[in-house]
């Protein structure tokens, strides 16, 4: 029921089922209660039989598959916010939580520009679209990760897994923005225009090809060396992940821009 059912909605004619026509990818089982696998098919062929490999099937590190990170060419100009007043519709981020609060507070304001205050917890927030080169950047402001310097940035941003950063200046963000590009995806700390650390993730944006005891001393040093740049959550890439999760309430970001969840529709950053 789970593959028929999967096929059937995808329409994927030729998987799903034991059925003639289809693509015989079958697991032969002893029993239903154990589960002991005992022979694998692949594509009507016989490549696996008690736990041996008997034909070599393709490397992961052998395909080729299409860059997931088509982002129109970004500059530090982008991440600039023009002021339209002085008052801004803020994400409060509530800890260990995926809600947020939707709050209002005086926003920095120089030469006509809205700026990050990281005195005051309040750091700029940018959702930049990554999959069709549209060019689409949705900014924004965020209360709650606590970061001092630097910028924090990951394709990992559900449901859409846009690129997402925050941080604390304009530099810093284009910098870890770029940095996801550059590797095809992944999770980055920016500080005073040098990336200070990051975790590949090259398969789709979401998938490091390394393995587990590689991505788990990547992801403490990420979550580590955030905290030196002064950020207060106990996993904040966990945080931002979910900052761009629309139909959460109350308040999240977009390519498109701010979301109002509580409405379900886009509003503007600042309050008139």
């Amino acid at each position: 029921m789970a593959t028929i059912n999967a096929a059937s909605y995808f329409k994927l004619k030729n998987l799903g089922a034991l059925t003639p026509g289809a693509q015989a990818d079958i697991i032969v089982i002893e029993n239903l209660n154990d589960f002991k696998i005992k022979q694998v098919f692949k594509r009507g062929e016989l490549i696996a039989e008690n736990g041996q490999l008997i034909k070599k099937i393709t490397s992961h590190k052998d395909l080729k598959i299409r860059s997931s990170m088509n982002v129109k060419w970004i500059e530090e100009k982008d991440f600039k916010i023009k002021a339209a007043g002085d008052e801004a519709f803020v994400i409060e981020i509530i800890p260990e939580q995926i809600v947020t609060k939707k709050i209002i507070q005086k926003i920095k304001i120089k030469d006509n520009l809205a700026l990050a205050d990281p005195s005051r917890d309040i750091l700029k927030l940018a959702v930049i679209e990554r999959h069709l080169a549209s060019g689409r950047i949705g900014l924004g402001f965020v209360k709650g990760l606590g970061l001092k310097k630097g910028a924090l940035a990951s394709s990992v941003a559900h449901d859409s897994h846009n690129i997402i950063v925050a941080g604390t200046n304009d530099q810093d963000m284009l910098k870890a923005a770029v940095a996801i590009i550059k590797m095809q995806g992944g999770q980055v700390i920016a500080s005073e225009n040098q990336i200070i650390e990051a975790l590949p993730l090259p398969i789709a944006g979401l998938i490091s090809k390394e393995s587990l005891k590689t991505v788990r001393d990547k992801s403490h040093s990420l979550i580590k060396k955030s905290k030196m740049l002064g950020c207060k959550l106990e996993d904040p890439f966990i945080t931002l992940s979910f900052l761009a999760l629309p139909p959460i309430p109350e308040l999240k970001l977009t390519d498109k821009g701010l979301i109002d969840s509580l409405q379900f529709k886009i509003i503007p950053l600042f309050k008139k």
